[in-house]
């Protein structure tokens, strides 16, 4: 017995020394609350929020921030009121960094920014009908010139190509290794970029000689999907909403954009396109593209290419649109997909 109650003694003794020891957490001290929260919000909206000081705590300074842009500091838990006007979509973090005797105690709430806009519909018509090589799972399309350069998928079958848009003839057809699935490409700076998709690596080539110059790496992002450019600045998709900046020199992400319409966020973007001044995107498996506002992610209308399906010789399901290119004609893309046996010059019509 005596052995019994020794043990008991020095069980709780450690116990209680244990939770001494516990450190204290920013939650056991502090709530962030936003006064009258809702479910979404839009670039129209402001609200206030408030730092809740459970314990009424003694604090040195706290530190508000919207994401990773500061809002203001204080030196005391006061009400703090923000309005999202210019701020990008998607899900935001209202951060709260309150300091205390050398130590960081953070609290923060999601809140979810949709577009303020409804996208406008736009329809196509069929101005031109070009042949296309059927054994091109097309992954990224763009023009240099009156020259179409295409990056290919599927492993084992992944290439970079140089064509003539009119006739399909391809002038060069560049491999690439077995291990890597082809993705989208872009053109800057005389050179050519071309993502691979879950190696997370890309390529550099010289845009005269097609040579392979070199290689980059992403590690932020998902995967690798599409790539556009606007003369600055590389975008990238990642099979997600996000559509990530690149640095054109150093090739790193540097920050991104979450796509959503008035109602929802847009999942699996895919192939890109610049085209005065938006980001026209492929939504993957949708006989869509999608007009993104590249500074906050709205998208601003939607191309319903449904029926184009219907002048595409036989194909698979998953032979879908994908590939979008701009030769500076007004209204004017040229478009196919995976597989597809034709590229198609279409006008854009609003409905």
């Amino acid at each position: 017995m005596k052995i019994f109650k020794l043990l008991l003694v020095t069980t709780l003794a450690i116990f209680m020394i244990g939770c001494e020891d516990k450190p204290t957490t920013a939650n056991d001290l502090f709530e962030l609350s936003i006064k009258d929260i809702k479910k979404t919000y839009t670039q129209d909206d402001s609200f206030s929020f408030s730092v809740i000081n459970k314990k009424n705590t003694a604090i040195d300074s706290v530190s508000y921030y919207l994401t990773n842009d500061r809002i203001s500091n204080a030196s005391s838990l006061s009400e703090v009121s923000i309005s999202l006007k210019g701020q990008k979509l998607g899900n935001r973090n209202v951060i709260a960094k309150i300091y205390k005797d050398g130590n960081l105690f953070e609290v923060s709430k999601t809140i979810s920014v949709l577009s303020k806009i409804k996208p406008k519909i736009y329809s196509y018509k069929i101005l031109e009908e070009y042949p296309h090589d059927k054994q091109a799972y097309t992954q990224g399309l763009e023009f240099h010139n009156d020259t179409l350069y295409e990056s290919t998928g599927q492993y084992k079958k992944s290439s970079l190509r140089k064509t003539n848009y009119e006739t399909g003839e391809v002038y060069n057809n560049i491999p690439l290794s077995e291990a890597y699935f082809g993705e989208g490409l872009t053109i800057i700076n005389n050179k050519i970029f071309q993502l691979t998709w879950r190696e997370k690596t890309g390529f550099i080539y010289n845009l005269e000689t097609l040579e392979k110059t070199g290689s980059f790496v992403y590690a932020k992002s998902k995967e690798g999907w599409g790539l556009c450019n606007d003369g600055k600045v590389i975008y990238k998709s990642d099979g997600s909403e996000k559509i990530w900046t690149l640095n054109a020199n150093t090739l790193g992400e540097e920050d991104y954009i979450e796509i959503y319409t008035n109602t929802s966020k847009i999942k699996s973007v895919n192939e890109l396109e610049w085209v005065e001044g938006k980001i026209y995107a492929n939504i993957y498996l949708k006989d869509a593209i999608a007009i993104v506002n590249p500074n906050d992610g709205a998208v601003e209308g939607v191309i319903d290419f449904t029926s184009l399906k219907e002048h595409v010789g036989k194909h698979k399901e998953d032979e879908v649109l994908n590939g979008i290119a701009y030769k500076g004609e007004p209204n004017i893309l040229y478009v196919t997909g995976k597989n597809w046996d034709k590229l198609f010059k279409v006008e854009i019509v609003e409905q």
